[in-house]
């Protein structure tokens, strides 16, 4: 069996800089979309205890387990709870997947913070996140969402501000804190190719998957009595 060729490396002085060249440009590209997501988020990051007021809390999904929160969505739905308590915000939008009957994750996030003491009235359902943008779209395109605190685990929230920056809602993250386990080591390696897809969103802003029509379920919750 013939063995592959490997690739040769270029003799001449000019061939080998001009490799050189084309590696550091390669590694500039790599890396350019992160170093757009950390400029981008770099003085909007906070805890829930330093976290400004604002009218709502964006909480995105992360997975259930037998129907209920994974371990993850769990700690991001407390961090709401605790926001809400503290009356940093009024309401909370839950974004998640729904594209499966027997997978409702807005459903069980609403549930799971109602146990918690948010009263529903003050809970927004949104069916169709089915990514980070589609959520940050859907918030402001078809919930009127100006202002938010978004609620994710801290792997994520930088690339969650800079897409809801892009989609136009002023935006400041509250990265919940997560042990590092295995599914830790792999948030944090798929926001490495996560980056690209999310800088190439923010430059030529597709529709999300569903868009919909404009409902006013926000603006209600906000209206409701505590």
């Amino acid at each position: 069996m013939r063995r592959p060729r490997l690739p040769r490396l270029p003799r001449t002085r000019r061939g080998q800089r001009r490799a050189v060249q084309a590696l550091m440009l390669g590694c500039v590209l790599a890396l350019a979309p992160a170093t757009w997501m950390h400029a981008v988020a770099d003085g909007r990051l906070r805890t829930t205890a330093d976290a400004p007021s604002t009218d709502v809390a964006v909480v995105f999904g992360a997975g259930l387990w037998q129907g209920r929160p994974s371990p993850y969505l769990a700690h991001r739905l407390d961090a709401a709870a605790e926001l809400y308590r503290t009356g940093k915000v009024r309401v909370v939008l839950v974004t998640g997947d729904n594209s499966r009957e027997e997978y409702d994750e807005p459903d069980a996030m609403r549930a799971y913070l109602a146990e918690r003491g948010v009263p529903d009235r003050r809970i927004v359902s949104d069916y169709a996140g089915f990514d980070t943008w589609d959520s940050c779209v859907r918030a402001k395109k078809i919930f009127g969402v100006e202002r938010a605190l978004l609620i994710t685990q801290g792997f994520h929230i930088r690339r969650a501000v800079a897409l809801c920056q892009a989609a136009g809602i002023e935006s400041y993250g509250v990265g919940v804190a997560a042990k590092h386990d295995a599914t830790w080591y792999y948030g944090h390696t798929r926001e490495l190719f996560a980056a690209g897809k999310a800088a190439l969103d923010a430059a030529f802003e597709p529709d999300p998957r569903f868009l919909g029509r404009q409902e006013t379920s926000v603006t209600e919750a906000l209206a409701a009595g505590r």
